[in-house]
């Protein structure tokens, strides 16, 4: 047995988990890590990074294929998947031993292995105890599954998918979330033909209705089947693949079923409750400071209700080290967290939806603007449409902007300093935007809203 010491134990290495340790140390506290798999976690190895390498040979693949419409003549001879594969794996090892040299460097320690809390000031790992003035939790989330639907055979989760050595014909995908549509918009440009089960009305049923309806829309162009407000009843498998079920009475036949219906926190059976660390469904309630029931126990990343992403782990995990050095930090709300899906069309948002910002502030303090791409040079250049939408609080600062078509997660940048700064459009509509871009298209809605339109009618 061997008992080491910190300030701070961390238990999980992904983006949230080393995020604490990274900024922790620049702080001049001493950190260890716990983990159990790689340090990265899910994003950088099964969820974030290998998935939008896919969709960049997806487009890549897109690209040629219509790239007779910009006068080059190419042609698809097809889709390699292992050297997808080989493409995909080579990013994310490349960024592995990134992340691993600048843990090094930092002289943060990495103790391997599954750490389970034992009081809360200390962390088993294997037979070594270590003890920290402070425990940050950072166990991460899983690919779930519905209630009786066994993932086996061909029944599959991401995770799953991602490893495939072979292109299905057809797929279904259970889920119409970020996670679902993102491998449909795969699989299509892909060739696989590929119909999405959704129980709610819309598809992206998170985002602004207006958005999600042009992302149906967009998907019925490319091709993509969907069922929005589609119970699934069951599955069976066969040699021809999987057979899927729903109320209606309909069956979709196919290949594979992809389960894509949300992620799960991991917190079971890691000595959490045996402390005193309450949980809700699995996931841990903290205050407003991240800090669990227990005191000097804090909790970082998707195991804390709300939006599950990399950036807010990133977020959480830098606010935390700051508030455990003393610093009374800021956390971002998650409302005002950029969102993005991966998906082509992309679809990019943060703040109110319109219909959020009626209940909040009412009816008649509330307008906005969707001003359509198809008046956006680069967009018109790229090959997109779509739209961005932009809502105020009348005679005061914009609360939510919301987008869809090709490459507008980049925008996503400028479109969160508006609201995160609680620009007026009157103050964004004074900046220049460099022309042609499709960052014109933010400052075309915001001219609009500010009362002094140049294109928008």
């Amino acid at each position: 047995m061997s008992d080491q010491s910190f300030d701070i134990v961390v238990l999980g290495g992904g983006s949230a988990g080393y995020a604490v340790a990274l900024r922790a140390v620049q702080l001049g506290k001493t950190v260890a890590i716990v983990e159990k798999d790689k340090l990265g976690g899910t994003c950088l190895h099964k969820g974030c990074v290998p998935t939008k390498a896919m969709l960049h040979s997806a487009e890549v693949a897109d690209v040629v294929r219509d790239s007779e419409e910009a006068g080059v003549d190419a042609e698809l001879k097809g889709i390699d998947i292992q050297r997808v594969t080989a493409f995909r794996e080579g990013i994310v090892s490349k960024k592995f031993k990134g992340l691993q040299g600048l843990i090094k460097a930092k002289g943060i320690p990495v103790f391997e292995g599954e750490g389970k809390l034992t009081s809360p000031t200390t962390v088993q790992v294997g037979d070594q105890t270590l003890t920290g003035s402070s425990i940050v939790l950072a166990t991460g989330s899983y690919p779930k599954t519905l209630p009786g639907l066994e993932i086996t055979g061909n029944v599959i989760t991401s995770e799953q998918a991602l490893q495939l050595d072979w292109i299905p014909q057809r797929a279904a995908i259970l889920g119409g979330g970020v996670i679902g549509v993102e491998f449909a918009s795969v699989w299509r440009s892909f060739g696989v033909e590929v119909t999405i089960i959704e129980g709610l009305p819309h598809l992206v049923p998170n985002e602004e209705e207006s958005v999600s309806k042009q992302f149906e829309r967009a998907y019925k162009k490319r091709g993509i089947q969907f069922k929005v407000g589609a119970r699934f009843s069951g599955v069976t498998q066969d040699d021809s693949g999987v057979h899927v079920s729903l109320e209606s009475g309909e069956t979709i036949d196919a290949d594979l079923l992809l389960v894509a219906v949300g992620r799960g926190p991991v917190t079971a059976g890691l000595g959490y409750e045996e402390v005193g660390v309450q949980l809700d469904r699995g996931f841990v309630t903290v205050d407003e400071r991240l800090q669990t029931s227990v005191p000097g126990v804090y909790a970082v990343g998707d195991i804390v209700p709300g939006l599950q992403l990399a950036h807010r782990g990133y977020q959480q995990g830098i606010f935390v080290a700051e508030e455990i050095a003393g610093l009374s930090p800021r956390l971002v709300d998650d409302r005002n967290i950029p969102k993005v899906t991966y998906s082509d069309p992309e679809v990019a948002s943060i703040g109110y939806t319109e219909a959020k910002a009626k209940e909040e502030f009412g009816d008649d303090k509330v307008e906005s603007y969707e001003y359509s791409l198809g008046g956006n040079a680069k967009s018109e250049i790229v090959g997109t449409t779509g739209s961005v939408k932009a809502v105020r609080v009348k005679d005061g600062p914009v609360v939510g902007v919301h987008m869809i078509g090709r490459r507008v997660g980049e925008l996503i940048g400028e479109a969160q300093l508006i609201v995160n700064w609680e620009a007026y459009p009157e103050d964004v509509s004074q900046l220049i935007h460099a022309h042609p871009t499709q960052h014109e298209s933010l400052g075309e809605t915001m001219l609009k809203l500010a009362g002094t339109p140049l294109h928008a009618i």
